[in-house]
């Protein structure tokens, strides 16, 4: 898997894993972290009596508490024992979006496809935290434990994607921009050079670490347009957008492309390119922040 030191993260992991026990430890620590944080907000949602808010946190709380069941099924599978608290020893990574929840909170603006793009953060920094942790163990049966953990981040992304698009149209369809409503359409491998000559634009700005990292970005962009070759449709109008939008959209249309898609080989070839497109994405996000 790519990755990158900062990625979503707000800081480096405090450490590698010694053990599956600790791994399934943290897995479970963090999965239930989130399931208590959106039970909150849709207890919050339902006092200010914003009943849509409260479904989706209802339903988002109630998709982390399966996946606390899944890691620890899976503990139980390869350990023979329940996830064990004492084994996380460190505090648990900042993956969910605490600033975000906050506003959520406060906000009379707030909707239910603002709700779920946090969501979607949340899930991409969990992506982001283990494929780290993969890139980095020294012990093989960790490495693929946690690039296993990735992958499952990688289709709660993808979920969640898919139900903020629904939200999106279901808020914003009659008044759709005229720029995005051209007819003009353009395919993955035009929209992946486009960002490519961005990424080039960037590089002659930057320098150390920074520059070498997106000279990495630059050259994989190069690679992905090759492969996405002449699949998808996606907005001329996109070409006029910047990077972060321009990587966006590419994640988008993957993900899409590999959940309708029903040839085997097309669907593992769109994966792959998702899992790229979400890591970028998510470094490009990083810089703009720092």
């Amino acid at each position: 898997m790519l990755l990158t030191k900062s990625l979503l993260l707000k800081s480096e992991p405090a450490g590698i894993l010694h053990s599956l026990d600790e791994l399934f430890a943290l897995a479970h620590a963090m999965e239930q972290e989130a399931a208590t944080r959106y039970a909150e907000l849709a207890e919050d949602m339902r006092r200010q009596k914003k009943d849509d808010l409260a479904e989706v946190f209802t339903k988002l709380a109630a998709a982390e508490c399966e996946h606390v069941d899944s890691v620890t099924r899976w503990s139980q599978s390869r350990r023979g024992k329940d996830p064990d608290p004492a084994e996380v020893r460190w505090q648990v990574p900042g993956t969910f979006d605490t600033e975000t929840a906050a506003e959520v909170k406060s906000s009379r603006l707030i909707t239910p496809y603002r709700a779920l793009a946090m969501a979607v953060r949340n899930e991409e920094r969990a992506f982001a935290f283990w494929s780290y942790l993969a890139a980095y163990s020294e012990d093989e049966e960790i490495k693929k434990a946690a690039e296993a953990m990735a992958k499952e981040e990688l289709g709660h992304v993808a979920t969640l994607r898919k139900e903020r698009r629904r939200a999106y149209h279901r808020e914003h369809a009659p008044r759709l921009g005229d720029d995005l409503a051209t007819p003009v359409k353009v395919d993955a491998r035009k929209l992946e050079l486009c960002l490519a000559a961005q990424l080039a634009d960037l590089e002659r700005g930057l320098d150390g670490p920074t520059k070498m990292r997106t000279r990495e970005l630059l050259d994989q962009t190069m690679e992905m347009a090759d492969e996405a070759g002449d699949f998808g449709s996606l907005p001329g109008a996109m070409q006029r957008k910047d990077a972060i939008e321009i990587a966006e959209a590419l994640v988008d249309s993957y993900l899409e492309g590999a959940e309708r898609s029903d040839n085997a080989d097309r669907v593992e070839t769109l994966q792959r390119l998702a899992e790229r497109a979400i890591s970028r994405l998510a470094w490009l996000r990083s810089l703009a922040a720092d």
